[in-house]
């Protein structure tokens, strides 16, 4: 990325970084960390929890369907300090759950942040970083989802099992930075960009070369996923007898593997997008049939969640560029339909993966969800798939 596009929206990036790491890695997130606790608290059986953990994707969706009804009225700023309200004010319920009633609603209204917070995003960056650009700015924030994740995971390693404590020291964190949005993101939709942005919804776009690959894929990806995002604490609590302090250092080693999602853009521009798609949902799929293994070895569940956090950021990150590329009039489609999907895929896989726990055991339930994200991986990207990135 160039050193005068970094210079001139460094506060935007930062911002628009932070918003990713609250709403992303501390609301949405943090709920698998923290979910032995919550559960032995609130004495809630695993398909409740998992219900429950599918009602911040299904709010997801809902949140990603209203930034696209709003897209016009509202300018990118609204959107975003939207993002940040419903965060705050989620996890301040969810602080203050006492039955699985209340925790749901909390964790639904913390999910519908993600929701509103990806779209005005992708939009800002379209209104102030050139079509080269984009990509790699793109790829910066969406890592803030990894930094949130550390974030989360040390904070729990100081709050020594409190997480109400921790979930009222987010909501403290995501305030500030609904604050910040109102000075870093633009107020207009005045754009910089060569191509004029189009704020009209048609179900044309779907019919588009590519459109079917990338759902289908970011579907079953999404689907995939939830083994670790939802359970993979309740996992390492329950199956294989970690303390919560195990748990707190897996999630920090998870996150900082993570971080190497910055780098998709630059993945993607020397490797191909195919490859990429390939070797990271190759990789989530290895950490998930590695974590099966934990009984044998702590080391398989560093390595094994910590080469899922990296796999899972590339290949979003890879989603969303195939997004933009497959939709440059709309950037913030480009960017919001991939997450839209990949939530549709993470409601879905919430309550199923809780089923196959349920009843056939950790085992069969990660080796068959390894299997889709395998799947995932044989949906080819067609439209744009080796198409390097272009930068000065």
């Amino acid at each position: 990325m160039g050193a005068s596009a970094v210079k001139h929206n460094v506060n935007l990036l930062a911002a628009a970084f932070a918003l990713t790491a609250v709403s992303y890695g501390l609301a949405r997130f943090a709920f698998g960390l923290l979910l032995p606790q919550i559960r032995s608290e609130l004495s809630l059986d695993i398909g409740t929890t998992g219900w429950i953990g599918s009602s911040a994707f299904v709010a997801y969706c809902i949140g990603v369907c209203i930034t696209f009804a709003l897209n016009r009225a509202c300018s990118p700023r609204a959107i975003a300090v939207g993002a940040g309200l419903a965060s705050t004010i989620g996890m301040v319920i969810i602080t203050l759950s006492t039955s699985g009633v209340v925790l749901g609603l909390g964790v639904a209204l913390a999910g519908l942040s993600t929701g509103l917070t990806s779209p005005p995003l992708a939009t800002a960056v379209s209104l102030q970083f050139d079509d080269a650009h984009r990509p790699k700015a793109n790829a910066i924030i969406n890592a803030g989802t990894a930094a949130g994740i550390v974030l989360s995971g040390l904070a729990s390693l100081l709050a020594f099992g409190g997480w109400r404590e921790l979930y009222i020291l987010f909501s403290v964190i995501s305030g500030a930075v609904a604050v910040w949005m109102l000075y870093a993101v633009p107020a207009t939709h005045e754009r910089t960009a060569s191509e004029p942005m189009s704020f009209a919804i048609s179900f044309a776009i779907f019919k588009r070369p590519g459109m079917l690959a990338l759902c289908t894929g970011s579907f079953l990806m999404a689907l995939s996923s939830t083994a670790i995002w939802t359970f993979g604490g309740s996992l390492l609590r329950y199956e294989f007898n970690f303390t919560q302090t195990d748990i707190s250092w897996i999630w920090v080693a998870l996150g900082l593997a993570g971080v190497a999602g910055a780098m998709t853009g630059v993945f993607v521009q020397r490797f191909g997008l195919v490859r990429v798609h390939w070797i990271s949902l190759a990789g989530m799929a290895a950490g998930m049939i590695g974590l099966s293994f934990t009984s044998i070895s702590v080391a398989f569940a560093f390595i094994s969640v910590a080469l899922f956090g990296a796999s899972y950021i590339t290949s979003s990150g890879a989603f969303l560029i195939q997004g933009i590329r497959l939709l440059p009039d709309r950037p913030d489609l480009g960017l919001g339909m991939p997450f839209l999907i990949l939530a549709s895929g993470q409601s879905a896989g919430s309550p199923l993966f809780g089923a196959l726990l349920s009843g056939w055991g950790a085992g069969v339930a990660l080796a068959a969800f390894a299997g889709v994200a395998l799947l995932s991986a044989c949906i080819r990207p067609r439209h744009f798939a080796d198409k390097a990135l272009v930068t000065p």
